[in-house]
């Protein structure tokens, strides 16, 4: 079978379906990606065949799609939810399809068009159902499908002790934000490991002892082993720390932060500052987290972690679906 796998030219919409992918690979399946070219090198990196259709850059049309589509002969389009023109372009050419997901279904509002606009189809769900918002469980045809972090080769941390994993991803992270984040962990006299992301680390200006900051890590290797994490909200690094059993404290600045942060926090897996939070409450709240006192929160999120193992791994569903 060929697969055409598509999304937005962002890691946190590209990423997730990375694992699918492989996995579709591995079983034997012809698989290409369409995407801008801002993540090639990262899914030329996990083995996959790129290709950019028209003038795609960041997003991409049905006109852009379409003609790849009929000149691959594709047999079936796994298109993520940013990407309605992908599953209009599927449709125009006769093809099959399913959406995946990246996370929790996303409010109107946030600058992205919600799936339901395009012809129902199944949904590739990645979200454990605890945290995935009520009524897209009740009327969406969804297939589980476990969350499995994907970081690209890149920056290897060595973590030897006890450490607090920074992130504010790499869409919404601003120095401003990044250092009061920073400032109030680094209070606590833990270890900080920082992944700076789209802020250039020498914004960040003189650091408290104890910081170590990266323009960018292997998440999937840092979150397992961090004590607990601090974020901005992101689906990607919601998931995977609940993946990983770890409690969170997030800082929600945007697009579908802030339905994150209320679900981890309704979930009990940890706890949410409001906009604009400086160094005190940060540090307030991230005291909550601390081994010794956070036990709940840590309980919380290794029970979705064990949710989330339950879910059907991408081998899984490649061979049941695909």
């Amino acid at each position: 079978m060929l697969v055409v796998f598509a999304s937005l030219a962002a890691p946190g919409h590209a990423y997730p379906l990375v694992p699918l992918a492989v996995a579709a690979r591995r079983a034997g399946h012809d698989v290409h990606f369409a995407v801008g070219e801002e993540v090639h090198a990262a899914l030329r990196g996990a083995g996959l065949a790129v290709l950019r259709p028209g003038d795609c850059f960041y997003e991409m049309y049905a006109d852009d799609l379409q003609p790849e589509l009929e000149r691959l002969r594709a047999d079936l389009v796994v298109h993520e939810w940013g990407l309605p023109g992908a599953a209009l372009a599927a449709t125009r050419a006769g093809i099959p399809s399913l959406w995946h997901g990246f996370g929790r279904m996303y409010p109107d509002g946030i600058g992205l068009e919600l799936p339901a606009a395009v012809a129902e189809r199944p949904h590739l769900d990645i979200c454990p159902p605890s945290l995935q918002e009520p009524g897209f469980l009740d009327a969406a045809e969804r297939i589980p499908l476990r969350p499995v972090a994907f970081s690209p080769p890149g920056e290897r941390v060595r973590v030897d002790g006890p450490f607090v994993y920074v992130t504010l991803g790499t869409a919404f992270g601003t120095a401003e934000v990044l250092r009061e984040a920073v400032a109030g962990v680094a209070a606590l006299g833990m270890r900080v490991v920082v992944a700076a992301g789209s802020v250039p680390p020498a914004r960040l200006g003189p650091l408290p002892r104890g910081v170590e900051v990266h323009g960018w890590v292997a998440q999937a290797e840092v979150l397992p082993r961090a004590t607990f994490v601090v974020h901005h909200g992101g689906s990607g690094t919601t998931l995977g720390a609940l993946a990983a059993g770890v409690p969170q404290l997030v800082l929600p600045q945007g697009a579908d932060h802030f339905g994150n942060a209320a679900a981890v926090v309704a979930a009990g897996a940890g706890l949410s500052a409001g906009p604009g939070a400086g160094a005190d409450a940060i540090e307030d709240l991230a005291w909550r987290l601390l081994p010794g006192r956070g036990e709940d929160f840590r309980a919380a999120a290794r029970a979705i972690a064990a949710e989330i193992a339950r879910m059907p791994a991408p081998d899984d569903v490649v061979r049941e679906v695909f």
